[in-house]
């Protein structure tokens, strides 16, 4: 996959993953808002930083190769001020866990998706 088509693969991947949560909302507005405020509340500062909260769900999103899920938690990985090497330091861990499968996950969408989601920020600034 070239640049072009792994920034498209990134930014299409977020956009339709935030279309179908929309979607989903206006079928389903009390599910949406109570599903909404617990996945608020789980990411919500306490014993555990938001930054180590985005790791452990990068992780699991690693371990169970939901694709949407590794882009969406690198990106919270990356805008809670996460640093590089803890993204591949929870790639490893998850890997460790996840075997093969996990490992070709993190060594190609976790990859593209820091690249990209870096990019496009510091072309924002």
């Amino acid at each position: 996959m070239n640049q072009l088509e792994q920034k498209e693969f990134i930014e299409s991947a977020l956009q339709e993953y935030k279309e179908g949560l929309g979607t989903f909302t206006q079928k389903m507005p009390k599910l949406a808002e109570a599903y909404n405020a617990f996945t608020k509340a789980c990411f919500e500062e306490g014993a555990l930083q938001q930054k180590e909260k985005q790791l452990i769900a990068l992780g699991i999103s690693i371990f169970a190769q939901d694709e949407y899920c590794i882009i969406y938690h690198t990106k919270g990985c990356l805008d809670s001020g996460c640093k590089e090497e803890e993204i591949l330091e929870t790639v490893g861990v998850a890997a460790a866990f996840g075997g093969g499968a996990a490992m070709s996950q993190a060594v190609t969408l976790v990859l593209q998706a820091i690249e990209e989601l870096q990019n496009t920020a510091s072309q924002k600034k």
